[in-house]
């Protein structure tokens, strides 16, 4: 632990030297790591239209909320360059009680990967940046009926005996794939060491595959269930930055 605090102290008054002779204006440098919330809205119309068909609310069409990691790293051997990496999640979810039953439906996405972003140079002190996501993700669907009442003898009375009447249902569709995210993002240090980010992305899924359960193959996915989503977020780091 001192030898961490000596070593951030020292790296901290470097960069700050550095900053004052003028020679980190010739390049953005330095980088950080820091909170990214973000605002995705994937096509969530194929499940709408079957909770349409069963008389359930839908799923919200404009979006949900998600939160995120992420950092990066400038390469001083490549001008304009950095590194870094992200991940994020969140979720939508619709319910009803009818009776004494219970139902729900809660969609989840999530992912992650790497980041390679290149810096424009035609905005002082703030940095334009695009490049891309690479990475996986996954996409969940839980669909849950129950009447609310649970113990731990009828679970394993109704797990055993299929003659065993049961008013619980839960199942779980898993969709992993892999991602390439184009984006572009606006950084403003509002000093030395914390930086805001305003950004805007867009997530393109592949080779996704459809799990039910405990791994069990799915059939007739409607095609346009995907995790493509397009997305805006913006973001608070901690480190070092110069533009």
């Amino acid at each position: 632990m001192y030898k961490i605090t000596i070593f951030v102290t020292l790296f901290l008054f470097s960069a700050t030297i550095y900053g004052q002779a003028g020679q980190f204006f010739d390049a953005p440098f330095g980088g950080g790591i820091g909170y990214v919330p973000a605002w995705y809205i994937p096509n969530v119309d194929p499940i709408n239209s079957q909770l349409s068909q069963i008389g359930m609310p839908e799923l919200s069409t404009s979006g949900f909320y998600s939160s995120g990691i992420a950092g990066f790293l400038y390469l001083g051997f490549v001008k304009n360059l950095r590194l870094g990496g992200m991940g994020f999640g969140g979720s939508l979810s619709t319910s009803q009680t009818i009776g004494n039953e219970n139902r729900e439906v809660v969609y989840n996405l999530s992912g992650g990967g790497v980041t390679i972003e290149y810096t424009l140079t035609f905005v002082k002190n703030i940095g334009v940046s695009v490049g891309a996501v690479i990475g996986a993700g996954s996409m969940e669907l839980d669909l849950y009926r129950n009447s609310g009442n649970f113990s731990w003898e009828a679970t394993w009375q109704e797990f055993s005996d299929p003659n065993v009447p049961s008013d619980a249902y839960y199942s779980k569709l898993k969709n992993h794939y892999w991602m390439f995210t184009p984006m572009v993002n606006l950084d403003y240090p509002v000093y030395r060491f914390v930086l805001i980010r305003l950004g805007v992305g867009y997530q393109l899924a592949f080779a996704d595959e459809w799990k039910a359960d405990n791994d069990q193959p799915v059939s007739s996915i409607p095609s346009d269930l995907n995790s493509n989503s397009f997305f805006v977020q913006s973001g608070i780091f901690i480190g070092f930055f110069s533009f």
